[in-house]
């Protein structure tokens, strides 16, 4: 079946279970406007500003537990995502930013609203994608929402442009996805789990450091497990609010300059501090 590269994009979206988007349109991005509004099953809300549209798109992701998507125009438009693009990367949230891109025989020559957003963004996205064949869309997409939401989460970003949004090509759905470079570690070292647990067990003082990574890893139960058998302290980063009920003894509190003070003074005097889905940040350092 004949379509175009945006219908294309469309049809892809709702293949993955996307029911809104967040964004505001534009030229280059236009295209995918008029299929959008003749009858695809996803809503659009129209946003103020795209960093505001990124945002809710976090937002959408944090409170579902799901992709969130967001759309933007180029240049500016897509310059405006950089933000939250960035956010979602620090904060491990999983989104899929789309932006529309100036016709491809221009690209790259500094043509009316033009910006190398895959280029900006790279240092701040997982992963990201200039489609050059409308016949890859498809592809594109499902890589993209499995890069996203697999491994640590995390922003991905598909730049299109508006000649391959406007080309025809023939429908296809990828019914898997092959990135054979693509690799997450989802599994402890067991040697090293042995090691660590040796560790605790013989400090006088050991602390669990514990971060938003456990719960987008949904181990609220594994943490309570552990602090109950082992009888440790627990510190909970403003990410992982939530993980562990302030009303266990067991629970300290969260650390930093808006934190509390046992927290703190419990990371400065453990002789063991043991760090659970965290970064581990300059002010826990602190």
């Amino acid at each position: 079946m004949k379509v175009t590269g945006a219908l294309a994009l469309l049809r892809a979206l709702e293949h993955e279970g996307v029911e809104v988007i967040f964004g505001i349109p534009g030229g280059a991005s236009m295209p995918i406007y008029d299929p959008l509004v003749d009858g695809s099953s996803i809503r659009h809300i129209l946003c103020r500003h795209e960093q505001g549209a990124g945002h809710a798109a976090e937002g959408y992701a944090w409170a579902t537990g799901r992709v969130g998507v967001c759309m933007a125009t180029s240049g500016p438009g897509g310059t405006n995502l950089v933000t939250p693009i960035a956010d979602a990367k620090m904060d491990s949230v999983p989104l899929v930013a789309i932006t529309g891109q100036v016709p491809t025989p221009v690209v790259g020559n500094d043509a009316f609203q033009e910006a190398d957003i895959t280029g900006i963004t790279m240092p701040i996205t997982k992963h990201n994608f200039l489609v050059k064949d409308p016949a890859l869309i498809a592809e594109t997409v499902r890589e993209a929402f499995h890069i996203a939401s697999t491994g640590r989460p995390g922003p991905v970003l598909i730049d299109l442009p508006k000649d391959v949004l406007l080309a025809e090509t023939t429908w296809s759905w990828p019914e898997r996805v092959n990135l054979p470079g693509y690799k997450p570690t989802t599994k402890g070292n067991q040697r090293q789990v042995v090691e660590a647990v040796k560790l605790i067990m013989a400090a006088e003082r050991p602390v669990l450091y514990v971060g938003g990574g456990v719960i987008k890893a949904d181990a609220h139960a594994e943490l309570a497990k552990l602090a109950t058998l082992g009888r440790l302290p627990v510190v909970t980063t403003l990410m992982a609010r939530g993980a562990f009920p302030d009303s266990n003894e067991l629970c300290l509190g969260m650390p930093g300059m808006h934190g509390n003070y046992t927290a703190v003074t419990s990371i400065q005097k453990a002789d063991v501090l043991v760090a659970l889905g965290t970064r581990s940040s300059a002010t826990a350092r602190t």
